[in-house]
């Protein structure tokens, strides 16, 4: 991408990160006051993006849908212009929990198609690894709690079906207390591993420049990312809890046990 119109994105961007805020209090915390901030800085960034991609354009001579991070920014821009003109014409905001932190995600990683300098010492490189890994791990701690209540809520489902429930059944905490952990630990896991994943990109992209998108361990670790942002969305949109809350908890777990596995070398990719 021409230099210029990286800088655009670099600030649209930005702006999109306020949206990206939103969501992640929206799904922990259910509140909605960053929305009406979120839409304005949308708007704005919208602007910056579209000209972004008319200064690729036009420097480049080409309509700009040729490299990889062309078409993720261009994609990235119809989602967010689709998401304003939705909100503008039916007053709804159910998408922001999906496309504000999807948007933000694909818009940063089309700014890092032209490479940057390196880690400025080994001090910061090491630091911002390490909060990648603390990042990751407390995010697979909040997961697992949801996957375990997940496992917990079929079986109390299962012995309510019973004409005579097992002892079982009343050692184990209530459905309705079950879900609420689900929805708890699910959106604080998924905040945790946005962050991570954040961090993840960022330190690839600084650590091997524009190599690290053909490294199979981070498209599975967005794939990843991906499903667990599906589930959120379900849940917080299509009221999705119960019996369906707690099957995509466990298959959203075993995607992320094939992530860990992947980065820790049980399976191997690369061959």
């Amino acid at each position: 991408m021409a230099e210029i119109s990286v800088i655009w994105l670099r600030v649209a961007t930005a702006l999109y990160s306020l949206g990206l805020l939103h969501a992640i209090l929206a799904i922990t915390q259910r509140r909605q006051n960053l929305l009406r901030y979120a839409v304005t800085a949308a708007r704005v960034g919208i602007v910056l993006h579209l000209v972004s991609i008319i200064e690729e354009g036009l420097v480049t001579g080409h309509c700009p849908v040729v490299t990889f991070y062309e078409i993720l920014s261009l994609s990235a821009a119809i989602l967010m212009a689709l998401f304003l003109f939705i909100h503008w014409r039916y007053g709804t905001d159910s998408f922001s929990v999906f496309l504000f932190p999807l948007v933000f995600l694909m818009s940063l990683v089309a700014t890092m198609a032209r490479p940057v300098g390196s880690w400025p010492n080994e001090t910061i490189r090491s630091a911002w690894l390490t909060t990648h890994v603390v990042l990751v791990l407390l995010g697979y701690a909040a997961l697992f709690l949801t996957a375990l209540s997940a496992v917990m809520y079929l079986l109390q489902e299962r012995e309510l079906k019973r004409k005579t429930p097992r002892q079982s059944y009343y050692r184990l905490p209530s459905l309705g207390t079950l879900d609420e952990l689900i929805s708890y630990s699910m959106a604080i896991g998924f905040a945790l591993l946005t962050l991570a994943t954040i961090a993840a990109v960022t330190w690839a992209f600084i650590e091997s420049g524009t190599r690290w998108i053909s490294d199979p361990r981070i498209t599975i670790s967005l794939v990843t990312w991906g499903i667990w942002l599906a589930m959120i969305f379900l849940r917080v949109t299509a009221g999705w809890r119960g019996r369906k809350a707690a099957i995509m908890a466990l298959t959203a777990l075993g995607c992320s046990a094939i992530t860990w596995a992947t980065h820790s070398g049980l399976i191997n990719l690369t061959q």
